[in-house]
């Protein structure tokens, strides 16, 4: 089957998004944790978050062109804090309700039925059922002259994850964390490790770690 992008620019609106969302595979799917100055906490999905650096420790995500309210982007702008939690499959439904529309003064942790956590004094709110936090500062954002999406990046300031999850040459177990996945805009997967492989060089054999 062979579907050109003339094919596709004329499905209809919502099944365009649906096509296009799913050819990029498999994405990582966090809440992200914001808040305002007079207090009102939002917390929306996100599956476009990705790693910028290690060093400083940096991390990138997109939102969709400010051209209509974007509470958690407006947000992360005014107060430069915010959070990412990992979603696992106990709280995949309560995540997924946090994608609807909601008033900039109804909190979707009440809405969602999820539990709003402050640590180390941190400003944004954390999810508390998530098992794999992290705290970031805002550090610049961009908008996209191609289609005016927002790219937004922030450092990592702090994270939160079980030590049993974090392995001896300190990479993330993220499959004991619980962490699931997400593929297009509504379906979500758990994993299943297939191999861990040695640091690839042309001269050396690869090996199972």
């Amino acid at each position: 089957m062979e579907i050109l992008v003339d094919n596709f620019k004329d499905f209809e609106q919502r099944d365009r998004a649906n096509f296009v969302n799913c050819l990029s595979g498999f994405k990582s799917l966090c809440l992200v944790g914001t808040k305002d100055s007079h207090g009102n906490e939002n917390l929306a999905p996100i599956s476009s978050v990705f790693h910028l650096g290690a060093n400083p420790a940096l991390m990138g995500m997109i939102f969709r062109p400010h051209s209509t309210p974007r509470h958690s982007l407006e947000n992360i702008l005014e107060s430069k804090f915010f959070t990412l939690n990992h979603v696992n499959e106990s709280i995949v439904k309560n995540a997924h309700q946090c994608s609807a529309r909601y008033d900039k003064n109804e909190s979707e942790f009440d809405m969602s039925s999820l539990s709003a956590d402050y640590q180390n004094e941190f400003f944004a709110p954390f999810v508390k059922e998530s098992n794999l936090k992290i705290a970031l500062e805002y550090v610049e954002h961009q908008t996209l002259e191609v289609n005016n999406t927002v790219l937004v990046i922030a450092k990592v300031l702090f994270v939160y994850m079980p030590s049993e999850a974090l392995r001896e040459d300190k990479s993330v177990d993220i499959e004991k964390a619980g962490t699931i996945t997400v593929s297009g805009l509504d379906c979500y997967h758990s994993t299943q490790e297939i191999v861990r492989l040695s640091y690839a060089k042309k001269d050396k054999k690869l090996r199972e770690l």
